[in-house]
């Protein structure tokens, strides 16, 4: 048996659903136990218990590994990156008494302890708390990862169907790599086995500027978006004004800086077997439809909808 955290969120889905294909049982811990679950009477759902360790324990007892994608966006309602890593002490304190026998934390591309960036930092961290807990681990490390329940990708999409304009920050030269959510769960699930202590980026086969990018979506959405290139505190300020009308932090300052710095492109060999060339072509037709609030999703659902 396996536990996987978040498993009705996005990533965690993935590999609870790689891993039910290849016949393992699955457990999940979430923050909404109470949401829909997909996966029906196969995956039992527990609440985090941060705050109650003995329960925690309970739950993950008998449990072979541990598939972690616990951490937040930003902070929002309280949640602080503080009090994520304080959980993620808590969760792994309570893996090792449970008797786990590994764990694969999902990480991000440049994740580390020293980056001015709080995402990043915090999943560095989150890292170095693995390698002090005494459990054999392994971690993964995606770039920008795309697949139907993507909200980056979606809500460029939406916005490119919705205006006649998209703006570029500063130049557009910066790069991306995006990876399938799919190819993720599957390298996750592969280095489960992998020596303790092994770190794979996961990365897809094609590597755009942002400006091309974003040039293939609107191609494959046969639109005739035009592109224009604003300074990056104007696309932050246009950002928070979008975000008014649809309810929604649209666009962090970090995550702008995260961009442009080239987080998210890896200099190892791509790993990924999906081109998003072709998934976009695939998925032409629905990608961008509605908005994709990351608030609703995470902080405001209300299990009465």
């Amino acid at each position: 048996m396996d536990i996987v955290t978040g498993s009705f969120g996005y990533i965690g889905k993935y590999i609870t659903r790689h891993l039910l294909s290849i016949g393992r049982q699955v457990r999940t811990i979430t923050t909404h136990p109470n949401k829909p679950n997909p996966f029906g009477g196969q995956v039992q759902a527990f609440p985090y218990h941060f705050e109650n360790p003995t329960r925690l324990i309970q739950t993950m007892q008998g449990a072979e590994t541990l598939y972690n994608t616990y951490w937040i966006r930003f902070p929002k309602d309280g949640q602080t990156y503080k009090n994520a890593l304080a959980n993620t002490q808590a969760l792994f304190n309570c893996a090792k008494e449970a008797g786990v026998s590994k764990i694969v934390q999902i990480s991000v591309t440049h994740a580390s302890p020293f980056s001015d960036l709080p995402y990043y930092k915090g999943k560095g961290i989150q890292e170095e708390m693995l390698s002090e807990i005494g459990i054999p681990h392994t971690i993964v490390r995606p770039t920008l990862v795309f697949g139907q329940e993507d909200i980056l990708v979606n809500n460029i999409a939406w916005l490119i169907r919705k205006f006649p304009i998209f703006p570029i920050f500063g130049d557009g030269n910066y790069r991306v790599q995006p990876v399938f959510v799919e190819d993720l769960a599957r390298i996750a699930v592969e280095i489960a086995d992998a020596h303790s202590g092994t770190i794979l980026d996961a990365i897809g086969t094609e590597i755009y500027s942002f400006e091309e990018f974003l040039q293939l979506i609107i191609a494959s959405l046969s639109r005739k978006t035009k592109l224009i290139h604003i300074p990056a505190s104007f696309g932050i300020l246009l950002g928070r004004i979008i975000g008014v009308f649809v309810g929604d932090d649209v666009l962090t300052r970090n995550e702008l800086k995260g961009l442009m710095e080239e987080y998210l492109v890896s200099k190892d060999p791509p790993n990924g077997e999906t081109r998003f060339s072709e998934w976009l072509k695939t998925n032409r037709d629905t990608i961008g439809t509605s908005y994709s609030s990351e608030l609703d999703r995470h902080f405001r659902w209300n299990p009465k909808k």
